[in-house]
């Protein structure tokens, strides 16, 4: 079992310990909004997975709910990745879904498509996914990233991410093929495995599926440690700003929102909303790489002054409003949707440009982004916070379920498709299979001491 410095920051966001005593924001914004400190050394965590309290220490539970709360809201977000991917092959949009290579079909974004079975609900599903979940994952990665770099410095921070980022990258980019030769067998004219290996090899590029976050939160990471080291009166500077979020939310949210425009609208209209960097096995959408950034950069913020001094706090703004935010994020994605079939190819859209519906479109997308994650932050600290055995498990095996789940969809999805059942019945069977063999695949694995350290 590793140390509690060696697993002190999770892959992307759980929360290992609770920040140092002396991690706190400096003066002038706790007093802003003043709250007790909590208990650092007053949790116990052996296997990485929810904090349980310790008796003696008076602000124990309070930390307990809190990261609890976070814990199940970044396994939650994994649950629906997994969904999502599993989804999205019987959603009418497949046939349509952008290619990353028009050469190679079986790399579109949607690699099979089950033409014979489909539900318009799984599009709205695929795109209320599509419009926040990824954002608020490099948020929760971010929350404790401040605290750690306190703690161990700029190279022991490096040095630890860089094991559990960048050694299950490599493993799982030199694996990705296995997911996708199901999908090239579904339109190659020859369906061996040498010659998928030859078309593999002939691409120019290496496409890793959706460990492509896991490289990129790591080059975030390498960020962080570079302000923390060159910058570090910016990073507290924004924390403390960042510290109003306690007593008022909305504020801090429109600051966001504000930020996030600036990063995402000028790359949307430069890329188009679709559009993908890919160099080697390294690939990110390009018109959200600095929206990401921005929502990473947030999460370092929120993290830098103890998480329940701020937009987190127990007693907050936030998680008492949790109705209103679910409300507004609710109307927000009703009102995006609306604005896609307006604003769709071949619509007059009252004689606007394809400029300005992009920006349109992409406004739509930050504020939706923006709305549902605060959403999502405030149920979960709300009602979220009371450990459970399936939540537990679920929680330590969530960063290997992320890591393993694509290849089981995408074989699941092919041994489906000469199947006649229902599309909602294709997909409940992919998704469960999938979500139950990963889950039990990373238990396993995570038997043995050295993957334990990683995942």
């Amino acid at each position: 079992m590793a140390s509690l410095n060696d697993n002190s920051v999770p892959p992307y966001g759980t929360p290992k310990v609770t920040n140092p005593a002396g991690a706190d924001c400096k003066a002038g914004a706790l007093a802003l909004s003043p709250a007790p400190p909590i208990a650092d050394t007053g949790v116990d965590w052996p296997t990485g997975a929810v904090f349980s309290a310790v008796t003696g220490r008076p602000h124990a539970q309070a930390a307990t709910s809190r990261d609890a709360a976070l814990d199940y809201l970044r396994s939650f977000v994994t649950v629906l990745v997994v969904a999502h991917h599993s989804v999205i092959a019987y959603a009418l949009i497949s046939p349509n879904a952008a290619p990353r290579s028009p050469v190679h079909p079986w790399l579109a974004g949607i690699p099979i498509a089950d033409a014979g079975h489909r539900l318009i609900g799984f599009d709205l599903f695929a795109l209320f996914n599509d419009t926040f979940f990824m954002s608020l994952m490099f948020l929760l990665s971010g929350l404790f990233v401040g605290p750690s770099l306190a703690r161990k410095g700029s190279g022991s921070f490096l040095r630890d991410r860089g094991l559990r980022l960048g050694a299950p990258f490599v493993v799982m980019a030199l694996l990705a093929p296995l997911a996708y030769y199901p999908a090239y067998r579904v339109t190659a004219a020859d369906p061996s495995a040498l010659a998928f290996w030859r078309e593999w090899l002939s691409l120019g590029i290496w496409p890793s599926g959706p460990v492509w976050f896991v490289a990129v939160l790591l080059g975030f990471d390498v960020i962080a440690a570079a302000l923390h080291q060159f910058a570090p009166v910016l990073i507290e500077t924004v924390g403390r700003l960042a510290s109003v979020g306690r007593l008022r939310p909305t504020g801090l949210f429109v600051a966001l929102m504000l930020v996030s425009a600036a990063a995402y609208l000028p790359l949307r209209a430069l890329f188009g909303p679709e559009s993908w960097a890919v160099v080697g096995p390294f690939s990110v959408q390009s018109s959200r790489a600095l929206h990401y950034l921005v929502y990473f950069l947030a999460g370092v913020a929120i993290g830098e002054c103890e998480i329940g001094h701020g937009l987190l706090a127990p007693d907050g703004g936030l998680g008492r409003r949790w109705f209103q935010w679910t409300l507004r994020a609710l109307g927000l994605f009703a009102v995006y949707v609306a604005m896609i079939v307006w604003l769709a190819p071949g619509r007059l859209a009252n004689g606007l440009s394809p400029l300005e519906r992009q920006l349109i479109l992409g406004l739509g997308f930050v504020l939706c982004c923006g709305a549902i994650s605060f959403a999502m932050l405030a149920a979960f600290q709300r009602f979220a916070n009371t450990p459970t055995p399936v939540l537990t498990s679920l929680s330590r095996n969530a960063y290997g379920i992320y890591l393993l789940h694509y290849s089981f969809v995408m074989w699941l999805q092919y041994a489906l498709l000469p199947s006649a059942i229902p599309a909602a019945a294709k997909a409940a069977v992919v998704l469960s299979v999938a979500l139950a063999a990963s889950w039990a695949t990373t238990a396993a694995l995570r038997r043995i001491p050295a993957v334990d350290r990683v995942i």
